[in-house]
């Protein structure tokens, strides 16, 4: 069932989802039969991936409130931010999520949770300080868009996974660093040690296959959102004057805040980098385009100029 009667389905963002899935379920099935293959018993793997991942996908919101320094309000306590979101809601016809303010400088928002029905919107103070109601409206008329797409919980598990094979990486890291030679003799030594090797290579090939699925999910999931949140609104300049001056004010940021934030930046509206508006500017294939959690700003305001003149209402981007 649709969540939303006015924010339609994206069947490239589905088939994507689907595809994200499927290589998702292989790779844990790499991990779990590597693991067991080494010896360890298949119960016990099965119940911490399972624990690991549950944890994550019922906790996710909390998580990232928490890490975000984010709070819930109620109407009274921030009037303004929820007439906005009750006026998108009724314009989207969709139930309404939780509002939050996440205490930071950081000028940015995001949505997270489980489903559409555990879902929570949140902006930072700093984008309630640096933008105008409308542009605020047109932020969080994509973020209802990724409830409506229910791409977050998509997102969550797919990012999941690379933060088991991290940490197990690490473990093997830190295991085969500490570990020390031990007792026994040099035969079971080196069969350990061979085991530590294995286990460790393919926790580091998951981790970077799992990444780069997130990685690209996460760029058209953006794309997604700022499409339909400006057809939502009906005013993508909106949308494209929002994404200017919050990538302009990313700069102001002192980079190590920026750096605090760089987890979060692929549930971000924007990612949370310094001279972000300079970043992927032209039109070749670099390597690091792999890497980056979204598209480029000059490929998100190319979409949304065309959608402006789509929906006749053509004048300079970036302005009311």
């Amino acid at each position: 069932m649709a969540i939303s009667h006015n924010i339609k389905p994206d069947r490239g963002l589905t088939y994507r989802m689907l595809m994200t899935g499927f290589f998702l379920v292989v790779l844990y099935g790499a991990v779990i039969g590597v693991l067991i293959a080494v010896g360890l018993s298949f119960a016990f793997v099965l119940v911490i991936a399972a624990a690991l991942l549950f944890g994550q996908y019922w906790f996710s919101d909390k998580i990232a409130m928490y890490a975000m320094h984010a709070h819930e309000v109620t109407p009274e306590q921030a009037p303004q931010l929820h007439g906005v979101v009750d006026r998108l809601c009724a314009l989207a016809d969709m139930p309404k999520p939780r509002v939050a303010i996440a205490e930071t400088d950081i000028p940015n928002a995001f949505a997270t949770g489980r489903s559409p029905k555990a879902a929570v919107v949140c902006c930072t103070t700093g984008l309630l300080r640096r933008l105008e109601e409308p542009e605020v409206e047109a932020v969080l008329s994509h973020e209802l868009s990724h409830v409506a797409h229910r791409d977050v919980a998509v997102m969550t598990i797919a990012s999941g996974l690379g933060m088991i094979a991290g940490l197990l990486t690490r473990v093997m890291f830190y295991s085969e660093l500490f570990g020390g030679g031990g007792g026994g003799n040099n035969n079971s030594q080196s069969q350990a040690a061979l085991v530590e090797m294995v286990v460790m290579l393919v926790s580091v090939v998951v981790y970077f296959i799992s990444f780069l699925l997130t990685m690209a999910l996460s760029r058209y999931r953006e794309l997604a959102a700022d499409r339909s949140g400006a057809i939502l609104i009906g005013r993508p300049s909106l949308l494209a004057s929002a994404l200017v001056k919050i990538t302009g004010e990313m700069g102001r940021i002192p980079t190590k805040d920026l750096r605090a934030a760089e987890p979060f930046n692929a549930f971000f509206f924007t990612p949370a980098v310094a001279n972000g508006a300079t970043q992927g500017a032209g039109g070749g294939f670099s390597f690091g385009q792999l890497f980056r959690t979204h598209p480029t700003l000059e490929k998100r305001l190319a979409q949304l100029d065309a959608l402006e003149r789509q929906l006749g209402q053509a004048g300079p981007t970036g302005t009311d």
